[in-house]
């Protein structure tokens, strides 16, 4: 079944949605690059990204720290200029780095993150995603929301945290986070990082915090998931999630974007799923 052949006429659909990918899914593509550890880019140039995208009908981005090969106000505006060019909207920077629950320089590791929020801003990023911390202490979840409303505080772009890694490892952790912040800082809900019976009602909890998304598949070598993946973005569609799906790709097969075009496939038939009828 495709969308075009199960959609009514007549009916309203934003597969838009679907159509926005996270900068990760193709780490292959663009060479691998790590800034600070990698001399060059091998792949393909980050200014060039935006085109990539648009070529394959994609509209919306998130793309990591790691990815800048330069965090200069030059560059920054020329990745800019790039994505408005190719009318590609860059709905988050991802500072993929820092713990902001350090037992040992949590205050070094804030202002490290906090550098970022310049960039972000500079790059015209709707948000900057910040992780809540990688080190679960007994005050972890405390001290990651304070965190998270000081940097909140210094930067006009909308700070969101993450289910990801120790401190947000489930519902009761994110909203132990989120919960004292009363709003100031959003959520990017990631639907492939918690695994599990449960995972389901865990995503279900947490989808009202969240504004954007990771629509993380796993994959079995060559074969998608399909059943969890339908079933992880429906959760978090029946239970009031309306902003993009940036797809993640990781699977074993270097040809990422088929990947995303699979799992493209599969959001954009449950937002079908769910098309409101015009007037």
């Amino acid at each position: 079944m495709t969308v075009d052949e199960d959609t009514p006429a007549g009916t309203t659909v934003d597969l838009a949605r679907a159509d926005a990918v996270h900068a990760w899914s193709l780490d292959r593509t663009l060479g691998r690059f790590r800034a600070g550890t990698t001399a060059e880019p091998s792949g393909l140039p980050l200014l060039d990204l935006p085109a990539a995208l648009h070529a394959r009908g994609y509209r919306t981005v998130q793309v990591c720290h790691f990815h800048l090969p330069h965090r200069d106000a030059g560059y920054l505006g020329e990745l800019r200029a790039a994505l408005a060019e190719a009318h590609v909207d860059l709905d988050a920077l991802l500072v993929d780095d820092g713990d902001l629950t350090s037992p040992t320089d949590a205050p070094a590791q804030e202002a490290w993150v906090s550098g970022w929020l310049e960039a972000a801003e500079t790059l015209g990023a709707r948000r900057v995603r910040v992780i809540a911390g990688k080190t679960r202490t007994g005050t972890a979840q405390r001290d990651a929301s304070a965190a998270l409303g000081r940097l909140a505080t210094r930067t006009g772009v909308r700070v969101v945290t993450e289910n990801w890694l120790d401190v947000t490892r489930d519902a009761d952790d994110v909203e132990a986070v989120l919960e004292p912040l009363d709003g100031a800082v959003g959520l990017l809900v990631d639907l492939g990082n918690w695994t599990g019976p449960g995972k389901h009602a865990e995503l279900a909890r947490i989808t009202r915090y969240a504004e954007t998304c990771h629509a993380k598949a796993h994959w079995d070598g060559p074969v998608l998931d399909e059943d969890d993946y339908r079933r992880s973005v429906s959760t978090v569609l029946d239970h009031g999630y309306a902003g993009p799906f940036c797809l993640v790709y990781d699977g074993a097969d270097d040809d990422e974007w088929a990947g995303l075009a699979a799992q493209r496939e599969v959001v954009r038939d449950e937002l079908a799923r769910r098309a409101v009828t015009s007037g």
